[in-house]
């Protein structure tokens, strides 16, 4: 048994960065983790994995498609999978590794094991219980499965995230249940390796929250790109039969029933808080209906000294709001003022191309009665975008029409995950569109369409 000022239960994004950022406070901290590796399901079976497959098939994209468009000539080169495979398991292990360091660092105790918290103040670990003056829930979620419906995931046919990111083998055809971040990235990671993907969603359009012009942009992108989508669908069954299996939906417009074969199907309908087996019920903490963690303003639940964070409370299950999380409650224990602005938390899905968002919608703007004024810019009009074949999408910026304060921004386009921070930095500043404007961005720079955009918020785009 050790006495710690911290307790950190979980080594996702969210509990490595808390543990290592109380450490750097003078706090005794300690992080517990059952699996064999650092990095919770972001590095291990999340966020890593799934981003080194989309790099790896989007190069084989380039190779089967622009390379010859560029003077690239020669034969396209061939998927060996398990090689794919073992250059994603390599990239997790550089990535669990470096949070194993990191921790080491900073001297932060790894405890190897499955936690309990049988009262405030301590953490039971297999046979030992530690105590600790604090402790931060950061045991992060899981999948969860289809509403309502008969599914059974073996993770073999039919399958989670997780047992996407490892499939034995290319299938030929995927049916993706569930038209958000997940679904889009895997079903593209499958499209480019050679499978037929039908996307069912329950919705009447995809990337479900997001801006209005991003969920139309997209849907005709990816499209294009040879995604099939049934939109307006509630999946009621899927029967795994010997090597396949069948899915049953009902069309919610007529209430026709369809089913359709796929030799693997990707539940991919969100996430759910994973607190199983930490003894929740016993001390009192108060959970929602949808089994978050409630907590304050200060990321504290309601049970003295325990505190929780990122996918297990309320809010976007994002890495990066975990991180930001774990950092303010790190800094609360610690007797400072932790702070997170949720209104700026920017949101990316990493298909081809990019789309990124932070900020209001347009259709929040409107249901707020906000007076507002939209800057559009599309990257047609990009030199840069052109010349590496990606002049799909747009920048959109929202502005106060009084004010010229920054509201939101919406982007499809390359790299837009990296472009989005320019308006995250506008925003946090109080910036207006013409600041945006009257900044000079490099060229020929993707981050050209970024001010185009603003500029277009005022006279107008200069090259549209």
């Amino acid at each position: 048994m050790a006495n710690y000022d911290l307790i950190v239960i979980g080594s996702g994004p969210g509990g490595y960065v808390a543990a290592i950022r109380a450490a750097q406070l003078g706090l005794k901290t300690a992080c517990v983790e059952g699996r064999e590796t650092l990095g919770g399901t972001c590095l291990n079976i999340g966020c890593i994995p799934s981003k080194a497959l989309l790099h790896a098939t989007h190069s084989l994209h380039e190779a089967e498609h622009n390379f010859v468009k560029m003077g690239l000539k020669g034969k396209s080169p061939s998927v060996d999978w398990d090689q794919m495979k073992a250059y994603k398991q390599d990239v997790v292990d550089q990535n669990t590794k470096g949070v194993e360091f990191l921790l080491k660092k900073n001297k932060v105790d790894w405890i190897k094991g499955w936690a309990s918290i049988p009262e405030a103040g301590k953490v039971k670990v297999g046979d030992e219980v530690h105590e600790a003056k604090n402790i931060i829930i950061a045991s992060g979620s899981e999948p969860s499965s289809v509403p309502g419906a008969e599914v059974t995931i073996d993770e073999k046919i039919v399958v989670t995230s997780t047992g996407a990111l490892d499939l034995p083998k290319v299938p030929k055809k995927m049916v993706v249940i569930g038209a958000g971040v997940i679904g889009l990235e895997l079903g593209s990671v499958y499209k480019r390796l050679g499978t037929e993907v039908h996307v069912i969603e329950y919705l009447d359009q995809i990337t479900p929250g997001m801006d209005s012009d991003v969920q139309k942009g997209l849907l005709k992108i990816l499209k294009k790109q040879g995604l099939e989508f049934t939109l307006g669908a509630a999946v009621s069954k899927v029967e795994t039969l010997k090597t396949k299996a069948k899915v049953t939906y009902k069309l919610r417009k007529d209430d026709s029933e369809h089913t359709v074969d796929a030799d693997v199907v990707l539940v991919a309908t969100g996430r759910k808080p994973y607190t199983d087996g930490l003894g929740l019920d016993a001390l009192g903490v108060e959970l929602s209906p949808r089994g978050q963690i409630k907590t304050d303003a200060q990321w504290r639940t309601n049970v003295p000294g325990i505190y929780a964070i990122g996918d297990a409370i309320d809010g976007p299950m994002l890495a990066h709001k975990a991180e930001d999380e774990g950092m303010a409650a790190a800094e609360v224990i610690a007797g400072k003022h932790g702070h997170v602005n949720y209104g700026v938390i920017p949101g990316v899905i990493y298909t081809t191309p990019e789309v990124a968002s932070v900020g209001k919608t347009e259709e929040q703007l409107k249901e707020e009665g906000v007076n507002y004024k939209v800057g559009k810019f599309s990257f047609m009009g990009n030199g840069r975008a052109k010349a590496v074949f990606q002049g799909d999408g747009f920048v959109k910026l929202l502005a106060d029409k009084d004010t010229d304060r920054i509201l939101g921004c919406h982007i499809i386009g390359p790299a837009a995950g990296d472009l989005i921070h320019e308006i995250c930095v506008g925003i946090e500043f109080g910036a207006s569109a013409e600041d945006i404007a009257l900044t000079c961005h490099a060229h020929p720079t993707f981050s050209e369409a970024v001010r185009e955009a603003a500029l277009a918020c005022g006279d107008g785009a200069i090259h549209m």
